[in-house]
């Protein structure tokens, strides 16, 4: 997710009624169990919900949503919806709502970047 989170080891705050309480919104920073092993947990951003179209190859073909498209930030070394294709909502965690180390703060309203607590 660099460069939102730049540091390798850094720990997020993720809130599972954040879910429950406001839909998804593009932008947002979601944790969601990875689509080739829902054991693993990934973080990306969200860029596409049900009902969006979105262009899926380089020969143009555009495909409807059914489900979430994540993406991570920094897209040229990703794995992300691209690959994986559209994440059901069922695999989302939890929207991140903070960086807890290094460097604690809140993200700001628009999810792109942490303020300093």
């Amino acid at each position: 997710m660099y460069p939102t989170l730049s540091h390798a080891g850094t720990f997020v705050l993720h809130s599972r009624l954040a879910l429950r309480f406001s839909p998804l919104e593009r932008g947002n920073l979601v944790t969601a169990g990875s689509p080739f092993d829902p054991a693993h947990q990934i973080l990306k951003r969200v860029i596409g919900l049900p009902g969006d179209t979105v262009c899926v190859d380089p020969t143009g073909e555009r495909k409807e949503l059914k489900n979430e498209w994540l993406a991570g930030d920094n897209t040229s070394n990703s794995t992300d919806s691209r690959d994986y294709g559209p994440v059901p909502i069922s695999l989302i965690r939890g929207k991140v709502v903070a960086r807890v180390w290094p460097d604690p703060g809140w993200l700001n309203a628009r999810f792109h970047k942490f303020e300093r607590v």
